[in-house]
């Protein structure tokens, strides 16, 4: 089988002075490796089909038989990387908190502990017959939520 040490290690060589980044290296039990590439601009197909041949370059098909799928992380699918909350900060997400609490708003801040989401919400406020609209930040440790995802608007 096909050491996922390995392909980390060549995908990162691959990386070294561009502006990409590693989001996932997987690999099954039947040595189908599927690696995901991300970028603040997005990932170009030239750019999965130079790493998919140096990765095939570097790894040799007649001791192991391998599947190689190279792409990019994937619109709209949970963020795995602190990378891609700081690529999405200022944009709108959302988040599935611990206890199962959706949330949606905007993308604040990401530092190496945790990321802040600022959400807009009715409050009543006294002497107002109406409830107002308020923003208020709340702040997750990366391992308190359950996702995190990029919410993709056609407005």
């Amino acid at each position: 089988m096909i050491k996922k040490e390995v392909v980390n290690q060549l995908v990162e060589e691959w990386l070294s002075g561009k502006d990409y980044f590693l989001v996932d290296v997987t690999i099954s039990p039947d040595d189908r490796i599927v690696v995901e590439i991300d970028h603040a601009e997005g990932v170009w197909i030239e750019d999965c089909v130079e790493l998919s041949r140096f990765i095939e370059d570097h790894l040799n098909r007649d001791e192991e038989d391998y599947e190689l799928e190279v792409g990019s992380a994937g619109i709209g699918q949970p963020f795995k990387v602190i990378q891609q909350y700081i690529n999405h900060i200022g944009k709108e997400v959302e988040v599935l908190a611990a206890d199962g609490t959706k949330y949606k708003g905007i993308l604040k801040e990401a530092t190496d502990e945790h990321f802040t989401l600022t959400v807009t919400k009715k409050v009543k406020v006294e002497g107002k017959k109406r409830p107002v609209m308020q923003e208020e930040d709340l702040t997750w440790a990366y391992n308190e939520v359950k996702y995190t995802k990029y919410l993709i608007s056609f407005k």
